[in-house]
């Protein structure tokens, strides 16, 4: 159904193009609902229920990971299961209601992510370079107060991007480049001038990046200082262990909203933000958990224990 307002056509609903290659729709389904099992069985199942259930794992350090594991669970599920119907389905439509909603959760849950890790970088910070004031610093109300305001943040940076992104109009035109509704794709589908929105992706969007990243940067400095000040080698190992999965983590994760999101429209390219996109919405869900286990000797020994009790059990 459209509706006709003056001499144009409103949209009610969006076809998403998704990726338009018939002959691999059954394949590209079978991939990313391995990747989206993964993505459940190492944040909800793994990282999530480990840290709620061992009580090693009760630390700031594995509080912050929690959340971290949450959101990344939380925002691919706003993509991957509409995707995945999308690939079996003739019918590759969502409302405009149902497109506002999805971008929406999907900002909710995306962008407390970068405040996150700038949180964790601030604990890895703390735990080094002031072990002494650790508890004091990172005591519970603070943690809590710290992912409160990740999560405002998200949440007042969704509310800005989605309001502003359906008041304009959209005519005619209803088909989206993409696979999910994104802001870029959107916005080269208004009939309206859309350059306050793109002034807000690329000023209000790239600055809240821009600023976690100084954080993690300033962080990781004087962590630097102090793990050279260490005279033993194993005990910079050791120290520098403790941040590693977090900077492979902000390494992959942080330059590609920034790519998406801080340039101008004339610069968007479909094929090549689509690829971008399944890399931060589906594989870095992925990779989360591996990094954050695979180097962490406590996640590990917590793993084998449950593994343990469960053979004992049955």
């Amino acid at each position: 159904m459209e509706l006709i307002e003056e001499n144009y056509t409103l949209v009610t609903k969006f076809i998403l193009l998704g990726f338009p290659t018939p002959e691999l729709q059954i394949v590209l389904f079978l991939v990313f609902l391995m990747l989206y099992g993964m993505i459940l069985m190492g944040n909800l199942i793994g990282l999530m229920m480990l840290i709620r259930i061992d009580p090693h794992l009760q630390t700031p350090m594995y509080f912050f990971l929690n959340n971290l594991s949450f959101v990344d669970l939380c925002y691919s599920s706003v993509i991957v299961p509409k995707m995945l119907v999308n690939f079996l389905s003739e019918n590759k439509s969502i409302s405009y209601y149902g497109c506002a909603l999805q971008f929406y959760f999907f900002c909710t849950f995306a962008d407390p992510e970068s405040f996150i890790l700038a949180a964790m970088a601030y604990d890895c910070y703390v735990a080094i370079c002031n072990p002494l004031l650790y508890k004091v610093v990172m005591s519970r109300g603070i943690r809590v107060w710290l992912i409160v305001l990740s999560y405002i943040g998200g949440n007042m940076s969704s509310l800005v991007h989605t309001s502003f992104a359906f008041i304009l109009k959209y005519c005619d035109k209803n088909v989206i480049n993409h696979f999910f509704c994104d802001l870029p794709p959107l916005l080269m589908l208004s009939c309206t001038d859309t350059s306050v929105n793109e002034w807000l992706r690329s000023t209000y969007g790239s600055s809240v990046e821009i600023i976690c990243f100084i954080i993690i940067i300033i962080s990781y400095y004087f962590i630097l200082l102090s793990v050279l000040k260490i005279r033993s080698s194993s005990g910079r190992k050791k120290t520098f262990s403790m941040s590693a999965s977090h900077l492979t983590s902000v390494a992959i994760y942080q330059g590609t909203p920034l790519f998406i999101y801080s340039r101008p429209s004339s610069l968007y390219s479909p094929n090549t933000d689509k690829i971008i996109s399944v890399f931060y919405t589906i594989v870095i869900p992925v990779l989360n958990p591996l990094i954050y286990s695979l180097r962490n000797k406590d996640v590990k020994d917590a793993a084998r224990k449950a593994l343990r009790s469960k053979t004992d059990s049955s």
